[in-house]
């Protein structure tokens, strides 16, 4: 399915479905996670999942208030998110050694061993897309200007 409309000001397009940034941006975020579902499934993840152990691969132990700043994730998403990734195996839950109002969230053995598993899926992942590496880069690129104007506003 594509696409391709003229984003134009007149009164007749600027309330023409195909025309909102925000219903291009849900649907291509709909669409690009269901890409990743059987890719991740495997590995018994969910997409949120994924992208706070991603997180965590780039830093581990992280208190909670930052990995729920780093991932854009609600404490009231990342709670439920957190304690299923602990029945898993995957990560502890403690309290702070600094501050006991903090909970440290670390990876287990499992949890560092998943992340040679996951070294493929952003390559199966590209592949699945077929678009051209260049394309994607430039996309996440606009993506992070939207995020950022959109924070901004």
């Amino acid at each position: 399915m594509t696409r391709e409309s003229t984003m134009t000001t007149d009164a007749t397009s600027l309330l023409r479905l195909e025309d909102q940034v925000c219903f291009a941006l849900a649907i291509a975020s709909r669409s690009v996670v269901s890409v990743y579902r059987p890719v991740l499934e495997p590995h018994g993840l969910t997409h949120p999942q994924y992208l706070v152990l991603l997180a965590l691969w780039e830093r581990s132990p992280r208190s909670v208030k930052d990995l729920g700043g780093e991932v854009q994730l609600e404490p009231a998403t990342l709670s439920p998110l957190l304690k299923r990734l602990e029945t898993a195996g995957l990560v502890t839950r403690e309290r702070s050694t600094s501050d006991e109002r903090m909970l440290d969230i670390a990876l287990t053995p499992a949890g560092v061993a998943l992340r040679t598993e996951a070294e493929s899926i952003p390559l199966r992942i590209i592949d699945k897309l077929g678009m051209d590496t260049a394309e994607l880069e430039s996309l996440r690129a606009s993506l992070w200007r939207v995020i950022e104007a959109a924070q901004t506003a």
